[in-house]
């Protein structure tokens, strides 16, 4: 995939390895590389910031990035502030607001893709589409189609992701996009998509996003005992990531598993990550059937509050049951 920089690139393995998920190596890449200009020297940091936020190590964004960096750098301090700061969310999305209101400077990459990335966490995925509209580096456009896929857009999706490959076919972003896209049209496609994340791994290292991409290959084949051996390989490099462990509760109960195996990664779940999406869609939708049956069709309309929190008690009381145990 030598077309994705020319060989001149001096930052190749560092954007290679925040792309495919590999973040200590990215970091680790960083630290080593020594940048001939500047202008390289701020788009080095700005992977290396991104790749500790992908290892929710905050405070070192925080506290390495001041308020006299570079734009660049000052866009990557705010999504880190916003991830970290939940009770601060509502203001910094505010202050993103207006800024996205007045003319914005199309050329700061990082700032259409923080910002995006802000308002795709706030599940405002038409400001997340406008604000990468407006870029036209590989990065947009494979975010794009990243939340296109998230809307079952994948018509726009595939016109998203031919502009990808009139860029850059063999770029590793495009590859992992044509990877994504194959998964979304399913059929024979899904063996293509396996293929290139296998390539990946074979050619850089296994990694959780590249591991994860195998498992939902597999899975949307049915081969669910393949999908659960690639999983616990994932798992076993990470025991806390959100995608494995969402995985594996699909597959768990598609496999037929005791209640108190899907409980577990659950638990899993919520101790490291109370606010993901998809524990606010379990909460909504699959234990409301409980407070369905307990109280008639209408409950959650005549009574929100209290469904809400008979849900939430529920979902306690079973991650307590099921607490993982603690590692140092």
């Amino acid at each position: 995939m030598a077309g994705q920089q020319s060989d001149v690139d001096e930052l190749f393995d560092v954007k290679n390895g925040y792309y495919i998920g590999s973040y200590q190596q990215c970091i680790n890449e960083a630290q080593k590389v020594k940048p001939s200009t500047p202008e390289k020297e701020v788009e080095r940091d700005m992977f290396l910031y991104r790749a500790y936020i992908a290892q929710r190590k905050y405070a070192v964004v925080l506290d390495d990035i001041k308020y006299n960096s570079p734009p660049e750098l000052q866009a990557v301090r705010m999504f880190a502030e916003y991830l970290s700061s939940e009770n601060k969310r509502d203001a910094i999305v505010a202050d993103l607001d207006k800024k996205m209101s007045k003319n914005v400077d199309a050329s700061n990459t990082t700032f259409l893709l923080m910002a995006a990335s802000i308002y795709y966490h706030e599940t405002n995925t038409d400001a997340a589409l406008r604000t990468l509209h407006q870029g036209e580096s590989l990065e947009c456009m494979a975010m794009m189609i990243q939340v296109l896929l998230s809307l079952d857009r994948v018509d726009l999706a595939r016109k998203e992701l031919k502009k990808m490959q009139e860029q850059d076919e063999d770029a590793t972003l495009t590859q992992l996009a044509t990877a994504w896209v194959n998964i979304a049209v399913g059929g024979e496609k899904l063996q293509d998509a396996y293929y290139i994340f296998q390539e990946m791994c074979d050619k850089y290292s296994s990694t959780l996003l590249l591991l994860n991409g195998q498992a939902a290959c597999y899975m949307a084949q049915n081969k669910w005992e393949e999908a659960e051996g690639v999983l616990q390989e994932a798992l076993d490099k990470d025991s806390s990531h959100p995608e494995t462990l969402i995985n594996l509760i699909v597959l768990t109960q598609h496999l037929g598993k005791a209640p108190e195996v899907t409980n577990r990664y659950l638990s899993q779940l919520k101790d490291a990550h109370r606010t993901h999406p998809f524990l606010k869609d379990y909460l909504s939708k699959f234990l409301c059937k409980k407070v369905v049956m307990l109280y008639g069709k209408t409950s959650t309309k005549t009574y929100p509050k209290r469904c809400l929190e008979m849900l939430e008690n529920e979902f306690d009381r079973l991650a307590m049951q099921y607490t993982p145990a603690t590692t140092a």
